[in-house]
């Protein structure tokens, strides 16, 4: 295609949260883009929900005042809302703005710059990374997709190689281990101690639920949740350069 609107840089980012009952959500996903913006403050970048809260991700791409757009889910795993419910969506604005140039981008995870995340709020909660008298539960929200679970398994078996005493997957809902059996069970294997890295982008019910049930089972830590960490402000940035990586050549031709 040949590229006649703006530079590829400057092409909107519309962010689609799942969204949540709970405030908190909704202000931490603001963070985080706010830490975006200031990082590219040329690039306009727009919130949107999927669900419990406003404004929709539809509302937003047909009220854009543009030609293209980037559509970032921000979720930490490719599962139903990526693979189903914005699709859904993007055919309806189709429908509705057919002149709209729409590029999709990935999910944030995985990525090595979401493990860097998950140690940078370890760190803060006091546990080096890497350290070998320490096991780690990473408890992600849980799906019924199996291969979106099948990636924090995969997680987990490669950040132990950072030289953990141990790492294991749990979540908090839709599959097991639950997080108060994985960190059961670390104990019981003789782990000296367990931390619960939250891999949750903000708060609300599962990281509450997470943060009790852990605590309760005997975890020494648990983590907060990612929020406007500085690695996850870069990856979006990232994620919606890799979108667009083909308008750029296009505008170089």
């Amino acid at each position: 295609m040949t590229w006649t609107g703006p530079h590829p840089s400057e092409v909107p980012l519309v962010a689609v949260a799942h969204g949540s009952r709970d405030p908190r959500a909704a202000a931490t996903v603001e963070d985080l883009l706010d830490a975006v913006r200031a990082r590219r403050p040329g690039l306009p970048v727009h919130t949107s929900f999927l669900d419990h809260a406003p404004p929709s991700p539809d509302r937003v791409l047909q009220g854009l005042d543009a030609d293209a757009a980037v559509v970032l889910p921000l979720l930490l795993t490719a599962a139903y809302h990526s693979k189903i419910d914005i699709p859904g969506v993007l055919a309806g604005v189709r429908t509705a703005r057919p002149r709209l140039g729409l590029r999709t981008a990935g999910t944030l995870g995985p990525h090595p710059l979401l493990v860097a995340a998950l140690e940078r709020r370890l760190a803060e909660a006091g546990v080096a990374c890497g350290d070998p008298r320490t096991a780690v539960v990473l408890v992600a929200a849980g799906s019924s997709d199996p291969a979106a679970n099948a990636t924090i398994w995969s997680m987990a078996r490669r950040w132990r190689e950072a030289g953990w005493w141990g790492v294991v997957p749990a979540f908090a809902s839709a599959a097991g281990p639950s997080p108060a059996d994985a960190v059961a069970a670390l104990l019981d294997a003789g782990a000296p101690r367990v931390a619960v890295a939250s891999y949750f982008l903000a708060p609300g019910y599962f990281a509450d639920k997470v943060r009790a049930e852990s605590l309760s089972a005997g975890a020494a830590v648990v983590s907060d949740v990612l929020g406007a960490a500085p690695e996850l402000a870069d990856l979006v940035l990232h994620r919606h350069d890799e979108a667009l990586s083909g308008l750029r050549q296009a505008a170089a031709v």
